[in-house]
């Protein structure tokens, strides 16, 4: 496994606050832009989850400022447990151009369940699902 799927995500002007940081609720919709590509595109097996998943849980830690400046923002991503019904997913984001072995301004994790819309019942992962999110797990 590499040391993750880095994606690149842009600051938009609206994503600050008046303490000209990016806000919280903003920052939660980044890490969701940042993942749509990693697990969403019509080529990944995990497409099938653009037509029923949800997230069960998000923590957000916040260990530095980041900045419109900042932009575009490297998010690292990697899977931190595969389970029968939901993965986790852990996330390092910091501003553009900073080496990873800096600590990271953010850190996360979301657990996002399979889900079905028709039956509004949790799935179990398909094979073809927990093989690609095993390719991105650490050890």
């Amino acid at each position: 496994m590499s040391e993750g799927y880095h994606a690149e995500v842009e600051v938009r002007w609206s994503d600050m606050d008046v303490f000209q940081h990016i806000n919280h609720g903003r920052m939660v919709t980044l890490l969701e832009e940042a993942r749509i590509p990693w697990l969403f595109e019509d080529d990944r097996p995990t497409v099938s989850l653009r037509d029923g998943a949800v997230v069960a849980d998000l923590h957000v830690r916040y260990r530095g400022q980041l900045r419109h400046s900042d932009s575009p923002l490297d998010v690292l991503m990697w899977v931190e447990k595969v389970r029968a019904v939901d993965f986790t997913i852990r996330y390092e984001v910091r501003p553009k151009g900073v080496d990873v072995s800096v600590p990271a301004s953010v850190t996360a994790s979301t657990q996002i369940a399979a889900f079905d819309i028709d039956t509004q019942r949790l799935r179990r992962l398909t094979d073809g699902e927990v093989a690609y999110l095993k390719r991105w797990q650490r050890a």
